[in-house]
């Protein structure tokens, strides 16, 4: 009886702890996306089509770290003649919290001309710790491992575009600067972007009115200036991104929507 009774209490005990332990993840509400969602779209340079990319989500909700979670993957080729200047086959993928739109694990398999990265990335958010196992190019084996301190309720960056598109617009005003805090590869970021207002961009799929959007770039050798980026995401009940451009040192590229598949609210166009 001695022992049932230590065993009982040791149960208690343990379970208490482990409550203690369990991250309690705040609640985002999220109207704009859901599982079966894909976007596809085309990619340009000096107004020349080099290439095509996509994002999907999944149609099955997965479990990571015991949560809820969307599988989110976003692919970026090149095609045709640009292909011969250097071919990109990009996957960024991550399992995204239904609830709480944090990443729970994040992936990346690149293939940019020569260079390669293949890794793997998991949060453990109840000790704000990131593990990164970069894979071997000679084994195949993830042998590569380091940790990371991260922030509360950390993004990647699929997570954090997703969280882009849950944020309610109206509360801000033309000029007004938000920040998304995210991880990527060894490096915890805070990304300042200018709320630029609205727009009406024109597209193949028609006129659809638009939240501009314009990251604050840090100096670097590829972008020209830190305004050098502009996004515009629908101004409906999806907010998906419509259009990207980028003013590069070596030349304009940028990426347009052409189709969609699955949106949770019909795209808004206008005439």
């Amino acid at each position: 009886m001695k022992r049932v009774a230590y065993g009982v209490v040791l149960l208690v005990f343990l379970a208490g702890f482990a409550g203690e332990r369990q991250k309690n993840f705040p609640v985002v509400q999220n109207t704009s996306f859901s599982t079966g969602e894909i976007l596809d779209y085309h990619a340009t340079f000096w107004g020349f089509s080099v290439g095509h990319g996509s994002t999907r989500i999944d149609s099955k909700i997965y479990t990571m770290n015991s949560r809820p979670c969307y599988k989110i993957d976003a692919f970026g080729t090149t095609s045709g003649l640009a292909t011969w200047v250097s071919k990109v086959n990009d996957q960024w993928g991550a399992y995204v919290d239904t609830a709480a739109l944090v990443t729970h694990v994040a992936y990346r398999k690149l293939i940019e001309g020569p260079f390669r990265r293949d890794e793997i990335v998991t949060f453990d958010h109840n000790s704000n710790k990131a593990e990164v196992k970069v894979m071997n190019k000679v084994t195949g084996v993830y042998d590569n491992v380091k940790y990371y301190t991260v922030e509360d309720n950390i993004r990647d960056i699929v997570a954090g575009f997703m969280y882009l598109r849950v944020i309610d617009f109206n509360k801000y005003k033309k000029g007004d600067t938000l920040v998304i805090s995210g991880f990527l590869e060894d490096t915890s970021y805070k990304l300042k972007i200018i709320y630029g207002g609205k727009d009406k961009i024109s597209t193949k799929i028609g006129k659809i009115i638009c939240i501009k959007l314009i990251p604050i770039v840090p100096d670097n050798k590829l972008f020209e200036g830190e305004n050098s980026v502009t996004a515009w995401l629908s101004d409906d009940g999806n907010k998906i991104p419509i259009k990207i451009k980028a003013k590069m040192f070596i030349g304009s590229t940028g990426i347009e929507l052409e189709s969609f598949r699955g949106l949770r609210n019909q795209l808004r166009i206008v005439q």
